[in-house]
């Protein structure tokens, strides 16, 4: 699986959550497009930023670079009024958008009054639904989570030809994954999980793939990886740190993935609350050691972090999304010229 260590790789992709404000994040994705980078991703998680409203934003300002969602949820938006806003997307940056979509997570889901049972069913009626939405087909569905009745997406004043939108599922478990083979034109790989993480992941989507009559290298699989560049080493391990105590106690999911140990996450959880508070987090980060950050991010100088992002990419990843924690141009110059 691992490629000779000579290879150079330029596939990359920037990731933005919330960390800045949208117009800076706008600049962002223009000055990684003048980079070379293929993507920008925006995430859509706590109850912060939604991924539609960036989105447009950064395809508004840029002309080549792809824009996707990292990840949306398949719970929440009526599947029309979904099919109808990646529509709108792509009339704004044709064949620029990417559709990322997830299972979403407890305890938000919950507490907004989501349960989300059968996930595997109800990810699979979204993604065909979905599809032939955008494939511009008139569509009746009846499923257990979509009822849908000779509806078409209605484009009076617009292109009306099929529209060439890839849906990804960000898969972690491996019932997911193995779906996201069979179904799905990517998967969209998760971070804070160490490299080796993607010889499974990589198993139950090939697995998946044959079952469509696919092989695995149908399957696009970009990668999230947290970026914290810094001349410094211990400034940025410091800087991947504070992510990764409030990621792991919301996400057990992901550090169940990751093999950190559930007494650890027990323990950072007693301190967080919900949402967490930045005096919570500093008190909780020093439960995380400088080796689960050197594990499962990629931090460090720039030379040490390309040297860990080719690492993901030899283990089956296809196109890193780079996290960015603190400098966001220095990452985007530390990878401008390949890896």
């Amino acid at each position: 699986m691992a490629e000779h260590a000579s290879q150079k790789y330029t596939r990359v992709a920037l990731y933005l959550q919330d960390k800045h404000p949208i117009r800076e994040g706008m600049e962002y994705a223009k000055y990684a497009e003048e980079k070379g980078f293929e993507a920008v991703w925006q995430a859509e998680s706590r109850l912060v930023r939604d991924a539609i409203v960036p989105m447009a934003a950064y395809a508004a300002v840029t002309e080549r670079i792809k824009v996707g969602s990292g990840v949306i949820n398949n719970w929440t938006r009526n599947i029309g009024l979904l099919a109808a806003s990646f529509l709108t997307l792509d009339d704004l940056a044709p064949n620029r958008i990417i559709c990322g979509i997830g299972a979403w997570w407890d305890p938000l889901a919950r507490q907004v009054g989501i349960q989300r049972r059968k996930p595997l069913k109800a990810m699979r009626e979204t993604v065909e639904v979905l599809r032939r939405l955008l494939n511009m087909e008139t569509v009746t569905f009846h499923g257990e989570f979509h009822h849908v009745d000779n509806i078409k997406l209605d484009v009076v004043h617009g292109r009306k030809e099929p529209r060439n939108v890839p849906i990804m599922i960000g898969a972690t478990g491996p019932k997911m994954m193995e779906l996201t083979g069979e179904i799905a034109d990517g998967a969209v790989l998760n971070y804070c999980v160490p490299p080796e993480y993607n010889h499974q992941a990589l198993e139950h989507l090939e697995r998946g793939a044959r079952k469509a009559g696919r092989t695995l290298d149908d399957i696009d699989r970009p990668q999230l990886v947290v970026c914290s560049v810094h001349e410094d080493r211990e400034t940025a391990l410091n800087g991947a740190r504070e992510l990764l105590t409030q990621y792991l106690a919301q996400q057990p999911h992901i550090a169940k993935a990751s093999g950190v140990k559930p007494e650890v996450v027990e323990k950072i959880q007693s301190i967080l609350g919900w949402p967490a508070t930045q005096e919570q987090i500093r008190q909780a980060m020093p439960l995380v050691p400088d080796e689960l950050v050197d594990r499962i991010t990629a931090s460090g100088t720039p030379e040490e972090v390309k040297a860990k992002v080719r690492r993901y990419v030899e283990n089956g990843a296809t196109c890193p999304i780079l996290y960015p924690l603190g400098d966001v141009k220095l990452m985007i110059d530390t990878f401008a010229d390949g890896y």
